[in-house]
């Protein structure tokens, strides 16, 4: 049984970090990774770039390396993109027992508890935490720390032993990029962000021609 490893967010825009943890996860897996752009991030500001370019990003960054696809369905469902209704439709369409993972930063799996319905997740999927440098799964609070408890595993494949309710870490994925940089860099005109390595060529090139991410617009 394969694994249906799921990497939703904003992606605004996708920049280095976001593919070093899909390369982690790839690799650790054995699987493709499904990268889910979100229309509407009920959790965060809105986002500098609209929905489909920062999935057309996504498409740029990706081009011609194995193991990624990406998957608009959030960019077609009206209202919020609450994670649960993603999950839902996933389950529906891959049945009961299919194993199913979300993967996600360690810090915003640290808010998880201020998603709606967070806990019913649980349920649905598994979560495969990526850290990163200053920020662990051990930072956790409550009531996320509770309802965590028992659910971490040792080893990827024990993931395919149940459809959904495990935890793992993945470790060790460092890289400096952050898209609020990214942003910040671009949004002041520097070129800091590219020279860096944090955005592909392609996506930088895109952003210049779309005019994203300068001053009015963040």
């Amino acid at each position: 049984m394969t694994l249906r490893l799921l990497y939703g967010g904003t992606f605004d825009p996708v920049h280095a970090g976001h593919l070093a943890v899909a390369r982690a996860a790839r690799d650790a897996f054995g699987t493709e990774v499904c990268f889910l752009p979100s229309a509407d991030p009920p959790h965060r500001t809105p986002p500098g770039a609209s929905a489909e370019q920062r999935a057309r990003m996504i498409e740029l960054a990706v081009a011609g390396e194995h193991g990624f696809e990406i998957d608009r369905r959030e960019l077609h469902r009206p209202g919020p993109s609450y994670t649960a209704d993603t999950l839902r439709e996933f389950r529906r369409e891959l049945g009961a027992r299919a194993p199913i993972a979300w993967l996600i930063g360690a810090d915003a799996f640290d808010g998880l508890a201020s998603w709606h319905d967070w806990r019913v997740l649980f349920e649905l999927a598994h979560f495969v935490v990526a850290e990163r440098t200053g920020r662990t799964v051990e930072d956790l609070g409550e009531p996320l720390r509770a309802a965590c408890a028992g659910r971490w595993l040792a080893a990827p494949a024990a993931l395919l032993e149940r459809p959904a309710g495990g935890l793992y870490r993945l470790r060790n994925v460092l890289h400096p990029a952050s898209a609020t940089g990214a942003r910040e860099a671009l949004g002041a005109g520097r070129a800091g962000a590219v020279d860096l390595g944090w955005l592909a060529p392609a996506v930088a090139a895109y952003i210049d021609e779309n005019g994203l991410y300068r001053p009015s617009r963040l």
